[in-house]
């Protein structure tokens, strides 16, 4: 028998469950009486935490919000370019350990019309956006990049770059398998971008 909770920890294990549940198999097909047992609870006490299965959904997208972008901003200190690195390889780890959100992300926006978890999607990667074009903005001044880079497009590259690994992973069932890619993933979106001096200062510090 399950032992009453608050309602905050309790919507806590529902999202955790959710994020696990989600890493084995499609979101659609998790339904809310795999996740109460997943958190031993009766299915109907999941409506006590959540008013619908849609809230559930976009409390896991407000975690991932949370713990990705604190993530993030504790990587991006430091050299401009060392930063981008360590943002890249942050996003890469964090969905390593939480492949159960870009599932989510990934199935939601196949779907055409607007919806409030497609919003806080968007909300997400307007804040990932505005944090990597910080990043390049200070990159530029200090004149790690090459002339004339655009760096929206290179904020574009950027997330592109990490999606493209995402997904491959995904594909793969060995989502392990992007932290042994992503150096070199990364090393090729910085020789698009790093002026001439900053690449020569890479391939300097490369081991042979």
């Amino acid at each position: 028998m399950s032992t009453k909770q608050p309602t905050q920890t309790r919507q806590a294990e529902l999202v955790a469950a959710a994020l696990a549940l989600a890493a084995e198999r499609s979101p659609a097909e998790v339904t809310t009486g795999a996740l109460a047992q997943a958190v031993g609870i009766t299915q109907g006490a999941v409506f006590r935490h959540f008013e619908s299965k849609e809230a559930i959904w976009l409390a896991v997208i407000d975690f991932a919000h949370q713990e990705l972008l604190a993530r993030l901003h504790a990587a991006a200190a430091g050299q401009p370019l060392a930063a981008l690195r360590a943002v890249f390889m942050a996003h890469v780890d964090f969905v390593v350990e939480q492949p159960g959100v870009p599932r989510v992300i990934f199935q939601e926006l196949q779907h055409p019309e607007d919806t409030p978890l497609k919003a806080r999607v968007r909300g997400l990667m307007q804040a990932y956006r505005t944090l990597l074009t910080g990043l390049l903005q200070r990159a530029q001044a200090a004149r790690l990049l090459a002339p004339g880079t655009d760096l929206q497009a290179a904020a574009v590259l950027f997330i592109g770059s990490v999606q493209g690994l995402v997904m491959q992973s995904l594909l793969s069932s060995q989502v392990g398998a992007m932290r042994q890619m992503a150096p070199a993933v990364f090393d090729l979106f910085q020789q698009a971008i790093a002026a001439p001096t900053a690449k020569a200062r890479r391939t300097q510090e490369t081991p042979a």
